[in-house]
């Protein structure tokens, strides 16, 4: 159980100690700065340990933020300091030296700490009160103070996402936080919501799946329902401090999961009535993939970046400061909210094609719109980018051992060419793959060219104004061109196989993006290599179709088999990080997903 210590003399008729149990923590009293070392001592390393004035005065979430929040080895207010086992050694150091000056003990502590090189976190309380007044006078100041503002309130209004897409701020969150607050009540976890979300979401594509437009309605219904429940898992989150790497992980994983199961229901559902959509179903989960790869290569390779400005990024401040345009911007590159609730609508009103149909085009527009915006701010800004977000980008790109080796004999190429060869591989390569025969012998030339050109992107550290591009434009490589050699092949169960494959790939990098986000890096250099890297399995996909040429109806047969294999490594690899991980907790607020 976390412990704080209780410093100075009681206050007759204050609540502090019986809020602080309430938080969970056993109170032990310290008559002054003296005594706070022994008493320190008494509590195991391994535990969170909180030190408070005993003449706070304060709202109870004030003192949740600053003594209960997970992600943050030391975070402080007003006249409360709490360490977890990593800044213990930090703050008994401290408290030994019983640092003097004027001021809380509990703040002269942490600006000890601070000094000594640990951060620590200060969280904005906005309207709540945190205080340790001297006299009667103030005292009575900040109880007054404490009254006005409704703790509550306020707790729940910081529940909700501080930056989220239109359909999700005005149709979501009005009602989803006091789902939320009914979740924490009754004890349940952020990662029980999300999984109860996963569960919904599978149901409603097993109703897409009937192909029955009684189980089309439900199927919309539900989709729905598993989306108020994807927003109420980071509101009970944000509403009880209960962040974790893992829950980051199963939340991000899972929407991905829920979207892309549903448009395999979609296409099942289709085939009922003889109308192959299966392409279009590749294609929709290619392109939204593809699309948040930009998001996090754009974002790894510039969050850390010195001189990090430009006249674009000024531009779009200016129209944020705009109130309209904000939410228009957001609403036209179809954030998930939008995105589902279009999803929803279609499959109950309509048929699977056109729900594709308006996807693909939304979608598309919206890729097209950020991306084009990110490409002019990365040309017109002057930003000195990190060995650290050279090392991302790297990992993002997931080359395996014939690019490594290649690499080798390569050497370093000029600041450009990393991009220029990406390019000129995957246009190389999907033009065979489109433009000639299943199972044509240049489709297997152009994957070896296409390795080669893999090598040399990666030749020299990606640190050029646009190689954030590169992980990007590989995934729309390895990803096409399965989907191109499944159509190309045209036999039964192509597509569905084709639609396996590229999902259990699409796993192992969505899984590379949240270790990376989790500050754990990359997976280890074994799973890539073992899965082959995306040009060996492109290529492994090129010479699969070439041998069965004359056996296409064999590749599907090749093509599942091959997915079963990646994803029982990636799968085994991924739960056994995820479980057993130390990462530190986080919760990634991020961009409309």
């Amino acid at each position: 159980m976390p412990t704080v210590i209780l410093t100075g003399l009681p206050v007759p008729g204050s609540p502090l100690a019986d809020e602080l149990r309430s938080l969970g923590f056993e109170v032990r009293p310290a008559g002054g700065p003296e005594d706070t070392a022994a008493a320190l001592a008494d509590v195991p390393a391994d535990e969170r340990v909180a030190v408070v004035d005993s003449g706070f005065v304060g709202h109870r979430h004030a003192l949740r933020l600053a003594l209960t929040d997970p992600r943050f080895d030391a975070c402080a207010v007003t006249g409360a300091f709490a360490v977890q086992p990593g800044a213990r050694a930090a703050l008994d150091a401290a408290a030994a030296l019983a640092p003097d000056g004027p001021g809380p003990y509990a703040d002269r502590l942490a600006a000890a700490v601070e000094a000594a090189g640990t951060p620590v976190q200060r969280p904005d309380l906005g309207t709540l009160v945190a205080a340790v007044p001297v006299t009667t006078a103030e005292r009575e100041a900040a109880a007054a103070a404490v009254a006005a503002v409704d703790d509550e309130a306020v707790r729940l209004r910081t529940a909700v996402k501080s930056r989220d897409g239109f359909f999700t701020t005005f149709f979501i969150s009005p009602y989803s936080r006091y789902i939320a607050r009914w979740c924490a009540r009754r004890g349940l976890t952020p990662n029980q919501v999300t999984t109860a979300s996963l569960i919904t979401a599978l149901i409603a594509a097993a109703c897409a799946a009937t192909g029955e437009r009684g189980g089309y309605v439900a199927a919309g219904v539900l989709l729905l329902v598993s989306f108020v429940l994807d927003c109420t898992d980071g509101q009970l989150a944000r509403y009880s401090l209960q962040y974790s790497t893992m829950g980051a992980w199963l939340d991000a994983t899972f929407d991905r999961a829920k979207e892309y199961s549903f448009y395999a229901g979609l296409a099942l559902g289709a085939a009922r009535h003889d109308d192959d959509v299966w392409a279009l179903a590749l294609g929709a989960m290619i392109l939204m993939t593809c699309r948040h790869v930009v998001d996090f290569a754009f974002n790894e390779a510039n969050h850390d970046a010195a001189a990090n400005t430009s006249p674009t990024a000024a531009l779009s401040d200016r129209l944020d400061s705009v109130g309209w345009t904000v939410w228009v911007r957001r609403m036209i590159i179809l954030p998930i909210g939008e995105r589902w609730a279009m999803i929803a609508v279609l499959t109950a009103a309509t048929n699977p094609r056109i729900v594709f149909y308006a996807l693909l085009a939304g979608c598309a527009f919206g890729a097209l719109y950020t991306t084009a915006g990110r490409v002019l701010r990365s040309l017109t800004r002057k930003a000195e980018r990190t060995d650290r977000a050279a090392r991302a980008l790297a990992d993002l790109a997931d080359s395996g051992p014939l690019a490594e080796l290649v690499a080798r004999s390569v050497g370093r190429m000029a600041p450009g060419a990393g991009l220029a060869a990406a390019v000129v591989g995957t246009a190389a390569l999907l033009w065979a793959a489109w433009s000639q025969p299943f199972g044509a012998r240049q489709t297997v030339a152009a994957a070896v060219f296409y390795v080669l050109c893999a090598a040399v992107a990666v030749a020299r550290p990606l640190k050029g104004a646009l190689d954030w591009l590169v992980p990007p434009v590989f995934r729309a490589a390895e990803y096409t061109t399965v989907l191109a050699l499944a159509a190309k092949a045209d036999v039964p169960g192509a597509l569905p196989a084709a639609f396996g494959l590229v999902a259990a790939v699409a796993y192992h990098h969505y899984d590379t993006v949240y270790r990376i986000r989790g500050g754990t890096g990359a997976p280890p250099h074994w799973l890539v290599r073992t899965t082959g890297g995306h040009e060996g399995r492109v290529l492994v996909t090129a010479v699969l179709a070439a041998v069965l040429a004359t056996r296409a109806a064999d590749f599907p047969v090749a093509l599942t088999a091959l997915a079963v294999a990646v994803a029982l490594v990636v799968l085994v690899e991924s739960i056994r990080f995820w479980v057993s991980s130390g990462a530190p907790a986080v919760h990634d607020e991020g961009e409309p997903a």
